[in-house]
């Protein structure tokens, strides 16, 4: 700025209303500094000038989500951003991909550029790492799953709920074989789901046939295979529940290669692109993602406005989709 203040025969404080925007400058003076600015390739650091405008804010928030290439994840993230674009402010975002260390070096990484605040879906077993930045009074909003080892706010599903829901819609249509095919059981969420599997069974007056339920799925290609060997046992599950959308999208990918896509029933956990354009449609009991983002960072927005409240959990309800997949009875009816 001083270089362009000397170039264009003004003082420093005119250079500086000029790129702020600022009336109080002629239109020759504003000539001169714009011709400086030009000729020297001046680029204003809109950081430092908002560290001083702003009282240390950045407007700027970061959002470490699981996997932003996942349907679920990119709701999210729209969410936030479309709440935050309203507030003036950017959102930075990065796929966390169920990583501990990544989640703290991302966590180091933003903070490190004075981010205003943070939206976070766990990673790791413990977050008390980011136990400075919420004493330094950085708001930390945790969605998707609760945090451990540090208290704040969370935005997230009824796990159990859903998947309690997606068995009892299966049960209801006559199947008494439903298999359960979930996602990393270190993730909570996954833990959850096949609780709420189990419970619904319970209810129902219906055994848990063990064989029945299978976890650790990671990827689409990982769940296509755990179908194929499901359905070639001497007693196949007449029905599925997947936990988790790409786990759905594998089960589904598994009945079309064998022909079953009309005769095992499916509900899946997540809703997602396509689910109904496939034949049959795919029933699902749908989270909302958009909602969960929108939330949080309303959450954010408030504690940086200087609100203060004891942490709290605030539960986003989830709806049943019926469009067919769930709806198929089974072939022989069980007792």
């Amino acid at each position: 700025m001083r270089e362009v203040a000397a170039l264009a025969g003004v003082s420093l404080k005119t250079v500086s209303r000029v790129v702020n925007g600022e009336e109080g400058v002629s239109s020759e003076m504003s000539s001169a500094v714009e011709r400086a600015i030009a000729q020297l390739d001046y680029r204003p650091n809109l950081g430092a000038s908002n560290l001083r405008r702003r009282g240390g804010k950045t407007s700027t928030i970061a959002a470490l989500l699981e996997d932003l290439a996942n349907p679920f994840s990119a709701s999210v993230h729209r969410a936030v951003e479309d709440v935050a674009r309203s507030r003036g402010t950017l959102v930075f975002a990065a796929s966390v991909d169920g990583q501990p260390e990544r989640e703290r070096e991302l966590v180091r990484a933003f903070t490190a550029r004075r981010v205003d605040a943070l939206v976070v879906v766990p990673a790791g077993q413990d977050q008390s790492h980011l136990y400075p930045d919420v004493r330094a009074g950085t708001p930390v909003v945790f969605v998707d799953r609760p945090p451990r080892g540090l208290l704040a706010d969370v935005v997230l599903s009824d796990n159990e709920l859903a998947a309690a829901t997606a068995v009892r819609h299966l049960a209801a249509a006559g199947h008494r074989r439903i298999g359960h095919l979930g996602d990393d059981r270190a993730i909570s969420t996954a833990r959850q789901r096949l609780e709420g599997y189990r419970r619904a069974h319970l209810g129902l007056g219906l055994p848990v046939d063990e064989r029945l339920v299978v976890q650790d799925l990671r990827t689409a290609d990982q769940a296509a295979a755990a179908v194929a060997r499901l359905l070639s046992t001497s007693a196949p599950p007449t029905a599925l529940f997947t936990s988790q959308n790409l786990v759905t999208l594998g089960a589904v990918r598994a009945l079309q290669g064998l022909g079953l896509q009309h005769r095992v029933a499916l509900v899946g956990l997540d809703d997602f692109p396509g689910a109904d354009l496939l034949q049959p449609r795919t029933t699902v009991v749908a989270q909302d993602p958009a909602g969960i983002g929108a939330l949080a960072a309303a959450l954010v927005f408030r504690r940086l406005e200087g609100e203060a409240w004891t942490p709290t959990t605030h539960v986003v309800p989830t709806r049943l989709v019926p469009r067919g997949s769930g709806e198929i009875v089974p072939a022989v009816p069980g007792p």
